[in-house]
């Protein structure tokens, strides 16, 4: 199946990029239709902008609540017959509702090997435990924070010599891989 694809960011879009580039490649069969950040300085727009492809913010901050926030997204959404969602460093907890309007639809990518280390400051936390392992989860968004179904994982081995930012380095380089192999995988299951 070829998928309309909605990118949400919120910073600088590194894995929107990947994801993007992996379009114009040909590695995946979908189409990345819209960028939409909650954040109006998301470097990710700029980027997103040299691809063509459409870019909206969303301001999160305009909104006098999260259901007016996210209902202007889904608005937004259904003009592209968005029928994917992937998360790229969206920095906004989701809502219930969103999640139920859009159920199977939102995925994900984590820098952790879930159910480890869900939530911020994944990396610091993984150092600071003395892990042997990290990695990067992809899954589906649902109403618990990081908990929802894996769709796949990619491991990191932590050297005693890591410190937080080659850790987050390392584990940024698996991720553009996993992205990319986890939306092959959902072309193909579909």
């Amino acid at each position: 199946m070829e998928y309309k694809i909605a990118i949400l960011i919120s910073g600088n879009g590194s894995n929107m990029l990947n994801i993007l580039d992996a379009c114009k490649k040909r590695e995946i069969k979908s189409k990345v239709l819209t960028v939409v950040s909650n954040n109006p300085n998301s470097k990710g727009l700029e980027k997103a902008k040299v691809f063509g492809v459409n870019c909206k913010v969303i301001n999160s901050k305009k909104f006098k609540n999260q259901y007016d926030f996210e209902n202007s997204i889904s608005l937004h959404l259904k003009e592209f017959n968005i029928n994917l969602i992937c998360l790229a460093g969206f920095m906004k907890i989701l809502s219930k509702n969103f999640v139920n309007k859009w159920k199977k639809k939102i995925i994900n990518i984590h820098p952790s090997l879930l159910p480890a280390f869900k939530g911020l400051n994944t990396h610091d936390r993984a150092i600071r435990m003395n892990v042997r392992y990290s990695g990067c989860t992809v899954h589906y968004v649902n109403n618990k924070l990081d908990s929802g179904e894996i769709l796949d994982q990619e491991v990191v081995r932590v050297l005693s010599s890591d410190n937080e930012n080659s850790l987050k380095k390392k584990i940024l380089m698996k991720e553009h891989k996993l992205y990319i192999k986890v939306l092959k995988k959902l072309e193909k299951l579909e």
